[in-house]
């Protein structure tokens, strides 16, 4: 931790817990049924990668779900059952990165959508009376980039837009495949299980 300059965290399953059968179960009340096929803790696939590397717009994702159900949706009761994967950022996790703000960059990295990331957290970080960018110094999300992680590119487009050289840069994952590119990279990592408190590991540099 001497050496680290910059915290760079996952947002899913790191900050926000997850629950992806919940968002299976909500899906399937919809008339949608292959939904676990393609969503996962770590990275997605098919329609919802496309999204989550904005390859596709939000629209274009509610038509292709309202294409797989045997019902009639509105947009609501999509963007209802997909947020339902992100339940909550604890408390003592949001007081945590503002502490690390005074002593280092904080930063985020990841493989979200516009719809978790502008509903869902942004309702999340907003729930102190302060909004994203008072807990940190830059965000990269998948969805803007046109790129996800565990792909090298990402980890090289953080690399090229932080002042922080790769090995004081502390990065948090729960997904062991985006670490090991990290670490290749030269990154610290931590890989963070199911909603654990890792706060320890910085009592000592608060």
């Amino acid at each position: 931790m001497r050496e680290i300059t910059t915290v760079l965290f996952d947002f899913g399953g790191v900050l926000v817990n997850l629950n992806k059968q919940r968002c299976i179960d909500e899906f399937k009340k919809l008339g949608v049924y292959q939904v676990e096929n393609y969503i996962s803790n770590y990275t997605q696939s098919g329609l919802f990668l496309a999204l989550e590397k904005g390859l596709i717009s939000d629209e274009e994702f509610r038509n292709e779900i309202r294409k797989l159900s045997n019902k009639t949706l509105s947009d609501q009761q999509i963007d209802t059952a997909w947020n339902s994967f992100l339940l909550d950022i604890p408390e003592y996790k949001l007081d945590l990165l503002l502490q690390l703000r005074k002593k280092y960059r904080v930063t985020m990295l990841s493989n979200t959508n516009s719809i978790h990331f502008e509903q869902k957290a942004r309702y999340e970080f907003g729930k102190k009376g302060l909004s994203i960018d008072d807990y940190f110094d830059k965000c990269y999300l998948s969805y803007e980039l046109g790129m996800a992680k565990p792909q090298e590119e990402i980890f090289n487009h953080v690399l090229e837009n932080e002042p922080s050289k790769a090995h004081e840069i502390l990065f948090l994952d729960d997904g062991i495949l985006n670490i090991e590119t990290a670490k290749r990279l030269g990154f610290t990592c931590y890989l963070a299980k199911e909603q654990e408190d890792f706060s320890p590991i910085f009592n000592t540099y608060l």
